[in-house]
């Protein structure tokens, strides 16, 4: 069985009781459980990538979360490193996942999502070390001993995708 989702509201009644439901039904009510499918569709791509993330099994609020911190949702940014597009794949990455053209957003999103994948199954499952491998390549988090490489870029960027994604975790 798969989980359902839904957002769930809370709010005291006058004669004490409580009220569950799945809609705001007054100013005072207040949200207890969040639809996380929904936040991811209310985010800019939204579909996408869902799409991308549920195609290859990572939870599609990771995928927003470094998208947001890599290219901030635009599909032609351009690091200072010569990274490209939504999940800022450098050259020698896109051309590892097949991906020809780097700022089209849906191959972008759909070699970037499987690298995320890939370096998830590396890292057994540590978002961390999967994040700075992102950041920084796999061979760098090795070298450091399967910890995150003491880049002061890396380290911030683990920090940021992660913030991002425990606030879409708790939207």
């Amino acid at each position: 069985a798969r989980a359902a989702h839904a957002d769930v509201y809370l709010e005291g009644q006058k004669n004490g009781t409580r009220l569950l439901s799945d809609r705001r039904l007054s100013a005072s009510a207040r949200r207890i459980q969040a639809d996380r499918s929904s936040a991811a569709r209310r985010l800019p791509r939204g579909a996408q990538i869902r799409r991308a993330a549920e195609r290859h099994g990572v939870d599609p609020l990771l995928v927003h979360a470094v998208v947001r911190a890599e290219s901030g949702y635009d599909p032609k940014a351009v690091s200072r490193k010569g990274a490209a597009g939504l999940m800022q794949l450098m050259p020698e990455t896109a051309r590892r996942y097949g991906v020809t053209d780097r700022f089209d957003p849906a191959t972008n999103l759909d070699g970037g999502v499987r690298y995320l994948r890939d370096l998830l199954g590396i890292f057994r499952g540590d978002v961390s070390l999967a994040l700075a491998a992102y950041n920084a390549g796999e061979k760098s988090v090795l070298r450091a001993g399967g910890r995150i490489p003491d880049y002061p870029e890396t380290t911030a960027s683990v920090h940021r995708v992660r913030l991002y994604y425990r606030a879409l975790l708790e939207a």
